[in-house]
């Protein structure tokens, strides 16, 4: 029986199974994770925790308030530790948000979006409607919200969620426009999962405001800056009546001791934070034009660490040769409203898996025009 695409990508030992392999055999472009992490800091974090004494963290229950992970995030950002609630990953604070979006009229979701928002709104019997974007988009940002979507998006019935840069396409919002967004609605869910690896990224960020404004709500993640998506660390960001309230709701000890070790040493990388920065300006718009040299294939504009390619054929044929052939797994945008078979999306790697990956396509089309 054939099933439903997956709503995430990163699905290792699924594809696994599948294929008949072990999970290192498979160059995985679906999940899009920094190629090189992680970082080097996080083996001394993991030697502490399995050598340490009764206080590691690894033996001791994690501290309930997480209050040397909540101050270091919050010393790297310039704001209050009160504003900020450490979670077990972007996902877990997608829910809380959402307990506070569903009883604040109809949510608003852009379309292609991540479905992670409307899997968080129905945990509580949230409605939503999505708001459709033009594709492909003019240029990779920043650019104005309005600007990219096939209507007009005000007024608003209720809560709006956005992510910026957008997944999947890569699109890079202005913090102008979405501070006038802002204005018009009882709450503003903005993911930013993907903005600390874009260099100037922080430019278009609405982080410094979400500690104050009482109708803003920043979620971060780890995940992709530190390639530790094993970990499953983020944050929000909101104001601390807000977060208090969140913290009420939850299971006690949601981050693991391990994971927050790993923020606390992780979250002031500036070193890492440049290196990652330097690889995407350098092979971001490298394999996007690779890509686009390719015949039969359209790659949108990205300012993120994905780029979204389509065809006016479908391209499941081409993902499953990908995988079968040459154990290489791509994003099926299946799972993307509004999005079919015609569209995949594909991560940006070092420069030697993104070759592994031209050549692969390369044979897999040459099959197709023979």
């Amino acid at each position: 029986m054939a099933q439903n695409p997956p709503r995430h990508g990163g699905n290792l030992h699924q594809a696994a199974r599948r294929l008949d392999c072990r999970p290192q055999q498979l160059l995985d472009f679906s999940a899009s994770l920094v190629p090189f992490g992680p970082p080097a800091r996080l083996r001394g974090v993991l030697r502490r925790a399995l050598s340490g004494g009764p206080a590691a963290a690894l033996v001791a229950y994690p501290d309930r308030s997480y209050g040397e992970l909540r101050e270091a995030i919050a010393l790297h950002h310039g704001i209050d530790a009160s504003a900020v609630l450490p979670g077990n990953g972007a996902a877990e604070l997608f829910t809380w948000a959402a307990r506070d979006a569903a009883v604040l009229g109809v949510n608003t979701v852009l379309a292609p979006g991540f479905a992670d928002y409307q899997r968080a709104l129905a945990c509580w019997h949230g409605h939503w409607r999505s708001q459709v974007l033009q594709l492909p988009h003019r240029e990779a940002g920043p650019q104005a919200v309005g600007e990219a979507l096939a209507g007009p998006l005000l007024p608003l019935p209720g809560p709006l969620w956005i992510t910026n840069p957008h997944n999947p396409t890569g699109q890079l919002w202005s913090r102008e426009s979405l501070l006038q967004l802002l204005e018009q609605v009882p709450l503003l869910v903005v993911d930013e999962a993907f903005l600390p690896l874009l260099p100037h990224g922080e430019q278009q960020s609405l982080l410094p405001l979400a500690a104050q404004h009482p109708r803003l709500v920043v979620i971060r993640s780890l995940t992709k800056l530190c390639a530790i998506a094993g970990v499953r660390l983020g944050y929000a960001v909101a104001t601390p009546q807000r977060l208090h309230q969140w913290a009420q709701w939850r299971d006690p000890w949601p981050v693991n001791g391990l994971a927050a070790a790993a923020g606390i040493a992780l979250i002031s990388d500036q070193p890492w934070q440049r290196r990652v920065h330097r690889w995407l300006g350098q092979e971001g718009p490298w394999l996007q034009q690779a890509l686009g040299r390719r015949p039969g294939l359209q790659v949108g504009p990205s300012a993120a660490n994905y780029l979204l390619i389509s065809s006016e054929q479908s391209l499941q044929p081409l993902r499953l040769e990908l995988e079968q052939r040459h154990r290489i797994l791509v994003r099926d945008c299946r799972s993307f409203e509004g999005l079919n078979e015609c569209w995949l999306r594909l991560a940006v790697l070092d420069r030697g898996r993104n070759q592994r990956l031209l050549r692969a396509l390369d044979q897999v089309l040459a099959l197709d025009r023979a």
